[in-house]
């Protein structure tokens, strides 16, 4: 049994997770039967979907027959379940070299880092440094109308909505206690609408005594065995090359 699930319930959960990460579709046990050799009948995975929902691990969304992770789930799936994508060093050494004539010009150091994150991780990235007055940094904007969880209009503009709000983005990166240097966040779980839809996974670090985050905005099913090594590597970067 992990965190109260059996050993079947924790493989089919991550099994589901990975379907949806990859489809963005709400996850069907038929569909589970014929995609994935589960080794049991497609009315048992029926069952244990139902057992996962009542656990408050997956919901049904108002229009499929399919489920979807909820927040729990993912941060199970990210805790205990998933296998992180490692950078390879060639690339480690790329990004380093990308960012490091930028190491005396703080501006033009959290730039490039945040365009550099926007392209390896082909999502929405964000970095914020606490001076006298913030100061947010952004780029990749396009990548957020490559998921369908975005093809409304509405959606993104409420998503970029957040980026004329100051105070918004500031309880985002710094009003919100983290004991670890890395964290997943969901916005349905955060209080605020525009972000209702995403995961952020945010880093924090200083440069020269200043607190400073980095973080990445995408679906609540973003690729995070991928995103998380690479957003990590990036903040022990810009503190590196930023007090170098």
């Amino acid at each position: 049994m992990t965190d109260g699930l059996t050993a079947r319930q924790t493989s089919l959960l991550k099994t589901i997770i990975d379907e949806y990460i990859q489809t963005a579709e709400p996850v069907g046990s038929e569909n589970l039967d014929k995609k994935y050799n589960l080794g049991v009948s497609p009315a048992t995975i029926r069952n244990e979907m139902v057992s996962l929902t009542k656990a408050g691990y997956l919901k049904q969304p108002h229009t499929s027959a399919g489920r979807i992770p909820t927040p729990m789930a993912m941060k199970f799936y990210i805790d205990q379940l998933m296998e992180e994508k490692q950078m390879s060093l060639v690339d480690e050494v790329k990004a380093k070299e990308e960012v490091w004539d930028s190491r005396d010009d703080i501006d033009q150091l959290m730039d490039e880092a945040t365009h550099a994150l926007a392209q390896r991780t082909r999502s929405l990235s964000v970095a914020a440094l606490k001076d006298k007055k913030d100061r947010f940094w952004q780029a990749g904007h396009s990548y957020i109308f490559q998921n369908p969880e975005f093809s409304d209009l509405a959606a993104c503009q409420s998503l970029f909505s957040i980026f004329e709000e100051m105070d918004k983005l500031d309880r985002l990166f710094f009003g919100i206690p983290s004991p670890s240097p890395l964290e997943v966040l969901f916005g349905e779980e955060l209080g605020i609408p525009e972000l209702a839809p995403t995961g952020i996974i945010a880093t924090h670090f200083n440069i020269k005594g200043k607190p400073g985050a980095l973080g990445v905005i995408g679906p609540a099913r973003i690729s995070y065995p991928t995103v998380i090594p690479i957003l990590r590597y990036f903040g022990n970067l810009i503190q590196e090359v930023g007090n170098a």
